[in-house]
């Protein structure tokens, strides 16, 4: 009676096991795919933004017509992104472009004391830091998320469970790594 109830006991343990590490795997998974789902409302913020910055600036600088095409272009490839490494090389190409469009708005005085120039650049500046702290709390909570999965004895449990790993919204333009060069 003594073995039966160790037994069990045991068993009773291991069950218990095996429901937490599956139940923090699936906390882990949701939390990234929640994060996730973050950083892409604030894209559809950003890409809705984008077009009445465009106009405004068309309305300025009328001969700056291949940067227009090139925001436009970004703009429509960021949104037909699909996988996370596509979506991240996409909008670093629309970053790009955007930083194009406000260098070209130095060469216009009347664009850059524009209010509604400077309304949308200021939405676009903190869309911009939202878009970022959504990265970054996506990005810690992938890396909860593969650290568990990596992890000894819940790896055992994450491949039993078909849990994968989940990629990091990496910055994948070399120059972006760079340090920048302060010149006086």
């Amino acid at each position: 009676m003594a073995t039966l109830i160790i037994v069990l006991s045991i068993v009773a343990v291991l069950v218990l096991w095996v429901v937490i590490i599956y139940n923090g795997l699936v906390i882990l998974k949701n939390r990234a795919k929640e994060a996730w789902a973050d950083i892409d409302v604030q894209l559809k913020r950003r890409y809705d933004l984008i077009p009445n910055l465009v106009e405004t600036v068309k309305g300025y600088a009328t001969h700056e017509k291949e940067l227009f095409e090139k925001v436009t272009q970004a703009r429509v490839s960021a949104m037909g992104a699909t996988g996370i490494h596509d979506k991240a090389e996409a909008e670093n190409m629309l970053s790009g472009t955007l930083k194009s469009l406000f260098a070209v708005s130095e060469n216009y005085p009347d664009l850059k004391a524009s209010v509604n120039f400077l309304e949308l650049q200021k939405e676009l500046t903190d869309t911009e830091d939202k878009i970022s702290a959504a990265r970054r709390f996506y990005n810690t909570n992938v890396r909860d998320l593969n650290i568990k999965i990596e992890s000894f004895p819940a790896n055992i449990l994450a491949n039993s469970f078909d849990f994968k790993k989940m990629e990091l919204f990496q910055t994948a333009n070399e120059a972006e790594r760079q340090p920048v060069a302060v010149k006086f």
